[in-house]
């Protein structure tokens, strides 16, 4: 196994974590149920430790493009990705300040929202351009050719 497939294989977990931890901050801001935002607390964690191991993996992945065609793809997918990443830390290090010195003010609440909401449209950009690496530029994609010796 390559660290490419490592990366596929994991990718998609931090995506679906953070996506539905955001739908839970939203349904818990509306329903007004600490249930929903303490589970999208916990998603965002599990989210950003996935994110985490996304990047790591990524990075091994991308090894060895230093030039060609996939540079400026790579190079963009990379730097979300880097924004996605610290976005993801910096939002668990503030909600997790929120959740234990449990401040209530609206405005640090209003401000928890804008970041989580934020931090799902860095992950979309990333996902889409890893997206585009793979499904436009072929990138990770290995071509298996017939045997016609056989």
């Amino acid at each position: 196994m390559t660290a490419t497939h490592l990366h596929a294989m994991i990718i998609h977990f931090p995506i679906a974590l953070l996506i539905v931890g955001f739908l839970s901050e939203i349904i818990g801001l509306f329903t007004k149920k600490d249930f929903f935002k303490t589970v999208a607390f916990y998603l965002l964690i599990l989210g950003t430790l996935g994110v985490i191991t996304a990047y790591l993996t990524g990075s091994y992945a991308g090894e060895g493009i230093e030039d060609g065609p996939l540079l400026e793809p790579m190079n963009l997918h990379e730097q979300a990705a880097f924004f996605t990443l610290w976005g993801s830390i910096i939002i668990v290090l503030f909600k997790s300040a929120v959740f234990y010195f449990k401040f209530h003010n609206p405005w640090v609440k209003l401000i928890g929202f804008l970041l989580y909401m934020l931090l799902v449209i860095t992950v979309a950009r990333t996902g889409y351009l890893g997206g585009q690496l793979v499904f436009s530029h072929g990138a990770g994609v290995e071509l298996a050719l017939p045997d016609f010796n056989n």
